[in-house]
């Protein structure tokens, strides 16, 4: 036997507590008639009461509660086969680690900002793989595409700044590297989600996005930060802020959202371009786009699947009740 829910049987050690109730209640039952008056005259007075009876109702009602539990526990008899079909595209969620992303222009920061949106778009996947690439002045697949999204999103925890080991924005890199991560023989089914700040001068994104398009590749991106900008924090090895960065002049620098280069990535890939927002609409937006693409087949999975047979002992329980309540405790004349 197979239990669906088999944490309700810990419920079972409420039987004996319940029988030893009923002796104690019993007890203190015959102790205060005692108390109240003549025994004799008690007895006769209760003459029309049955003790048998009584104590086939206890009986009854415990096990009326056992059955109870039992069907609660959902015990499963017997096994059926079933084949299921996964159907989905592939994402690929690529999201930069680069130090601007410690910039405090969207609470608590851009990097946490980014992690969020990531979380919450996982959580709206359904039979689609997905996987997590992590860029600052290069790029590396730190999750590669999976249906297991609870590993994806323990990877998606651990991603800090400064896990990267060159510094930069690189986000043509990081397009490149989300191309070769998919199938190469596929020309469609394929989606990248880019979530950054924008600020890449050097890897040449667009043309990293043209490249990416001739793969079937089509590119979502997501602009983390404001126009306006903010200063770069330094942080010690604690991660508490020490100061602010500065260029060779000894002037702070800030960090504003480049949209305009993540516009033309987009565009240039039929994508669409999404400014993060705090009720984080733009990922409702892209599910939306990502569930009305046309889907392949991801996995067929034959498995075995208990049947439920809990609403015997729930009969049986209903039906202990019913019996408990019509024999009554009262002798027959």
């Amino acid at each position: 036997m197979h239990w669906g829910s088999p944490v309700y049987l810990n419920f079972l050690i409420l039987l004996p507590v319940l029988a030893i109730f009923f002796i104690f209640a019993a007890a203190r039952k015959r102790q205060a008639m005692k108390n109240f008056g003549d025994s004799v005259i008690l007895e006769k007075l209760s003459s029309s009461k049955s003790l048998i009876k009584e104590r086939w109702r206890r009986v009854l009602l415990i096990s009326a509660v056992g059955f109870l539990i039992i069907s609660l526990a959902r015990p499963q008899i017997g096994t059926r086969l079933t084949m299921t079909r996964r159907q989905g595209v592939d994402v690929m969620i690529a999201i930069d680690t680069s130090l601007s992303m410690l910039t405090e222009d969207i609470k608590p920061n851009r990097l946490e900002k980014a992690k969020l949106e990531i979380s919450s778009l996982i959580d709206k996947l359904k039979g689609d793989r997905v996987g997590i690439l992590t860029f600052a002045g290069d790029s590396f697949v730190q999750c590669p595409l999976t249906l297991d999204y609870n590993a994806a999103k323990m990877f998606l925890g651990i991603i800090e700044v400064g896990m990267m080991p060159k510094p930069g924005t690189a986000i043509g890199e990081a397009i490149r590297t989300a191309t070769e991560s998919f199938i190469k023989k596929e020309r469609k089914y394929k989606i990248l989600i880019l979530l950054t700040d924008g600020e890449d001068h050097e890897t040449d994104p667009v043309q990293a996005a043209q490249d990416a398009r001739k793969e079937g590749v089509i590119i979502y991106t997501i602009g983390i930060g404001t126009k306006s900008g903010e200063p770069i924090p330094v942080v010690d090895e604690e991660g508490r802020i020490i100061g602010h960065k500065k260029d060779k002049d000894g002037n702070v620098v800030l960090s504003k959202l480049d949209d305009a280069a993540l516009q033309k990535i987009a565009l240039v890939t039929n994508g669409k371009y999404y400014n993060a927002t705090p009720g984080e609409f733009e990922l409702d937006k892209i599910y939306d786009e990502i569930s009305k693409m046309q889907r392949k087949e991801l996995s067929n999975r034959l498995f075995t699947q208990y049947e439920d047979r809990f609403q015997y002992f729930l009969a049986i329980a209903l039906a202990f009740l019913c019996i408990e309540f019509a024999i009554g405790d009262r002798k027959r004349k």
